[in-house]
């Protein structure tokens, strides 16, 4: 009878220690049990935008990386601070991810007052994904075609002279203020309702030039509607070998401004969650098929560590304010 309740005592300590066991595996910083069910990435954009297919192209890559179904989410709206900040708010498991343009991580902070989440503090870096340089197409009933020849005709024909962009406080407006704040011209900004728009009126010449994607403009570029005179970006694109720098114009050497996506997690998910994540990525943007569908959209791969891309994020959001502060851009 003793030996039986020995027996019995030492079973129960052995099924509370595999329970224990069974717990601790399941910890939400346990990076070896992550992703336990489905991880949905938020795209704060409708579906068939830029940042909706680089979030499937990396959707995809990530499900086959991490062994988990990744699950692409559109959450648009708010200049996409509604996904943000539904990610902001989300439980702190890795289980909620975001897929964000500068915009509603490093912009839209100097343009809002009253905005629902702080991306410095309720979103977690977890790595830089890729870099969109902007092309500067322009109306091909005008005489320059390189970043010098833009030079030259702003500076003489300064208030003649108009761009477009998608909307007041966006990357295509901050990006021709800093043109303007560069040179000293007064290049007038038109802003439209979106992107199409915006180039369109290019195409017609009712407008100057736009800073585009390289995937919007190069319909446009291909028709021979518009042309390409230079790139936002520190060296020419893989794509557009041709179309140089504008910073390769003496007067533009610090005209270096891009677009960019980046994945955060939710703040306050254990690092090693955030690790297991980052490495999956950086596996996803070495993957040679994952590169080339990124490069056909415009996008250069740029995988950080969580702390590079903390730190990128702050720089870059300095950088956007400066120029939006000078330029005394404002949202009615």
């Amino acid at each position: 009878m003793k030996q039986k309740k020995q027996l019995l005592g030492a079973a129960l300590v052995c099924a509370m220690l595999g329970t224990t066991a069974s717990a601790l595996a399941q910890t939400p910083g346990d990076a070896e049990s992550y992703p336990s069910s489905t991880v949905t990435l938020v795209v704060p954009f409708s579906a068939g935008g830029g940042v909706d297919i680089v979030g499937r192209i990396l959707g995809q890559a990530l499900s086959k990386e991490l062994g988990q179904s990744v699950v692409v989410e559109n959450k648009p709206g708010a200049s996409g601070m509604i996904g943000a900040a539904a990610v902001a708010s989300a439980k702190p498991d890795g289980l909620t991810l975001l897929l964000a343009s500068s915009g509603e991580s490093a912009i839209n902070p100097h343009l809002y007052k009253n905005m629902s989440y702080d991306p410095a503090k309720d979103l977690a870096p977890v790595s830089l994904i890729a870099k969109i340089p902007n092309l500067v197409t322009a109306s091909t009933q005008l005489p320059f075609n390189n970043p010098k020849e833009l030079v030259e005709y702003a500076q003489k024909h300064d208030k003649q002279m108009t761009y477009s962009s998608a909307g007041v406080g966006n990357i295509q407006n901050i990006s021709g203020e800093l043109l303007n704040k560069l040179l000293g011209t007064h290049i007038l900004h038109i802003p439209y309702k979106g992107s199409a728009q915006a180039l369109a009126d290019v195409t017609g010449g009712q407008v100057s030039f736009t800073f585009s994607s390289a995937a919007a403009a190069l319909p446009y570029l291909q028709a021979g509607k518009v042309k390409a005179v230079g790139v936002t970006s520190e060296r020419p694109m893989k794509n557009f070998p041709d179309v140089m720098p504008l910073s390769s114009a003496p007067e533009l050497a610090d005209f270096i401004l891009v677009n960019w996506f980046g994945l955060f997690a939710t703040a306050g998910t254990p690092d090693p969650i955030i690790e297991k994540v980052n490495q999956a990525v950086v596996r996803s943007l070495n993957d040679p098929k994952v590169v080339q569908a990124l490069e056909a959209q415009g996008a250069e791969p740029t995988p950080m560590t969580p702390a590079e891309f903390g730190k990128f994020r702050e720089q870059q959001s300095e950088l956007f304010g400066n120029i939006i502060k000078d330029a005394g851009i404002k949202l009615d």
